[in-house]
């Protein structure tokens, strides 16, 4: 019998989870397996994304004296990217199994990687970042919950700071069987809101994959 592809099986434990009214109860499963060694995480690449780092290089991003908080985090490759480039940084993750990996494959690293839910932010998170970094996470949820997720993701910027968004863009004629679930440009437009504001919006096509990189901020107190 041949090997399971890795997306098909992510998909599949994506369709259970929702069809039992957990839809992000997958994540949990796909990387306890991982642990286990019975399954395989498809999106990770052992290096953090390249669009992130792109995006960080040609802005000569460093974030000595700023904090940083890094959205599901998996195996906390870009949170240590971040990290790297001076942000006192925060990245989490909804499956404990991950954060634990993380931990594990990173030991004794500056990045304070935690359990949490973009479905349900701790309060204190409320504006207290300059970086926030959304790296293929909404992209991972179906909707419902993923307009939640929206609203959510641009909460925790502070006054001056930025989020910057990478996630597979679709139309709404294309077909949407996910996971991934592309994005669509008025779910991208979806969340500048609450006092965020949009900086650009890239739709970058590549032969095999159209992307969405995209950057909001929010104003300084007082603008």
């Amino acid at each position: 019998m041949g090997e399971v592809d890795p997306d098909a099986r992510a998909q599949s434990l994506a369709a259970e989870a929702i069809g039992a009214g957990d839809p992000t109860g997958w994540f949990e499963r796909l990387y306890a397996g991982a642990e286990a060694g019975d399954e395989v995480v498809p999106w990770d690449r052992g290096t953090p994304h390249r669009m992130l780092v792109e995006w960080a290089e040609a802005r000569g991003l460093t974030g000595a004296g700023r904090r940083a908080l890094v959205v599901g985090c998996g195996l906390g490759h870009d949170a240590e990217y971040v990290a790297g480039r001076g942000f006192d940084t925060v990245a989490f993750d909804i499956s404990p199994s991950a954060v634990r990996a993380a931990q594990r494959q990173y030991p004794g690293s500056a990045v304070r990687y935690l359990t949490a839910d973009l479905l349900d932010l701790p309060a204190d998170w409320e504006h207290a970042f300059d970086l926030v970094v959304e790296s293929l996470t909404l992209q991972a949820l179906p909707d419902p919950p993923r307009a939640t997720a929206i609203a959510n993701v641009g909460r925790p910027v502070a006054p001056g700071g930025t989020l910057v968004v990478h996630a597979r863009a679709r139309e709404a004629a294309d077909p949407d069987d996910g996971p991934p679930w592309g994005l669509l440009r008025s779910e991208i437009e979806a969340i500048a809101r609450d006092g965020l504001e949009t900086v650009r919006i890239e739709d970058i096509r590549e032969p095999s994959s159209r992307r969405w990189l995209a950057e909001f901020g929010r104003p300084e107190t007082g603008r």
